[in-house]
């Protein structure tokens, strides 16, 4: 066994075979996938039947992206994570190709056929759906990890973490409001400005340059959001006060807060939700934690914060103990990545925040997003093989 674990050794050196990955940090894992999987299941049911008169329709075809996502994420924490910084076709790094790819597919989706809400998010590849801004989110963590790995000395200087950082964020940001991906923008945005902070791009005359910016692009591009991306004026007077409107543009979110209401401390039973019953839209993608508000209560509401939590604490922990800068730097945007889109989505379905349509991570619908979360998941428990945190 020793002598096949050598001769594999040999030639794939990239393998990690011999280290363990945080076992914690999987359990966890493995314990909001399990419930999530359940919860869309259960939410899901009536608008499957009613939709493709089968009621396990999205529950199935969820399990099988859970279970391929899985196979991907085990296969990808042997693969030593510090592949994805070696150059390619001669002096190319693994993080230029991943960001020009990422850039090229969000150009591809614009010219793609619209929705009935005259946006275009997706591409249709063989039969699938697929959404470049889930690639994009992944692309942006490891260019950046990749970018404040090398220029680390001189992050907190006006050119690598102010000139050159927003000549990075910026082609994908347009490209996203061309779409329009407001979600995306606002969680790629939140992500990268926390990655820019623990890289110490946020010191000394940079803060100056940032407020700068703020004043002269960020309050513009508000403005211009506002004026060109009618929904988004829409959603957020909604916001306000949804019942305005409660059989129009405010239905989903009144439904929403009927569903978290009602489920009162202990909920109404797992299956036993009223509001999935064709009366809140959509209830398997973005309004999922509505359904789980319903049949588990508060309790069981807390509970899965309390595992998101968990998840985020000891993704953090990995990266603090990460081998190097680039695996720490990796796995602190992809916890950062679930820990945001957790939080925002949570603060929508609760109308503390406008419909941006964010879905929650592990339980709402969406192969691919599915199968993206999983894969990147693979990749920080490769780093946990070479991190010094205290594994089981």
């Amino acid at each position: 066994m020793r002598s096949l674990k050598a001769k594999i050794k040999r030639k794939l050196p990239w393998l990690m075979l011999d280290t363990k990955v945080d076992i914690y940090f999987l359990l966890i894992l493995i314990i909001l996938s399990s419930a999530g999987i359940i919860m869309m299941g259960s939410a899901s049911y009536a608008v499957a039947l009613k939709e493709h008169s089968d009621s396990y329709y999205y529950f199935k075809k969820q399990l099988t992206w859970l279970i391929v996502g899985f196979i991907a994420m085990l296969i990808i924490s042997l693969i030593d994570y510090r592949v994805l910084k070696k150059k390619l076709f001669g002096k190319l790094a693994l993080p230029w190709l991943a960001y020009g790819a990422s850039a090229f597919l969000l150009i591809l989706v614009l010219f793609a056929p619209k929705d009935a809400n005259n946006i275009q998010r997706h591409l249709y590849i063989g039969g699938f759906q697929f959404q470049p801004s889930e690639f994009t989110k992944f692309a942006m963590i490891l260019f950046f990890a990749y970018f404040a790995e090398k220029f680390y000395s001189r992050m907190n200087t006006a050119k690598y973490g102010f000139w050159y950082f927003l000549i990075m964020l910026a082609p994908p940001l347009v490209l996203l409001f061309r779409q329009p991906h407001v979600s995306a923008i606002v969680i790629i945005t939140i992500i990268m400005f926390a990655m820019l902070f623990i890289s110490g791009g946020f010191k000394g005359k940079n803060l100056l340059w940032y407020g700068l910016a703020v004043v002269g692009i960020g309050v513009p591009g508000v403005i211009l959001m506002w004026e060109k991306i009618g929904h988004v004026r829409t959603r957020i007077e909604l916001w306000q006060n949804p019942f305005a409107n409660p059989r129009g543009d405010g239905y989903q979110t009144v439904q929403s807060i009927y569903a978290v209401g009602s489920g009162g401390v202990f909920g109404v039973g797992f299956g036993n939700s009223r509001q999935k019953l064709l009366y809140l839209p959509e209830p398997q993608n973005d309004f999922v934690f509505s359904i789980v508000c319903e049949e588990l209560g508060f309790l069981g509401a807390v509970i899965i914060l309390i595992c998101f939590a968990l998840l985020v604490f000891r993704g953090l922990r990995i990266a603090a103990k990460a081998n190097d800068k680039f695996g720490a730097f990796l796995a602190f945007g992809i916890v950062i990545q679930v820990g945001v889109q957790a939080v925002l989505n949570i603060a929508v379905v609760t109308n503390a925040l406008p419909n941006t349509g964010i879905s929650l991570p592990f339980f709402s619908y969406g192969g691919t997003a599915l199968l993206m979360l999983l894969a990147q998941m693979g990749v920080v428990l490769s780093v946990s093989r070479t991190s010094t945190v205290k594994k089981a």
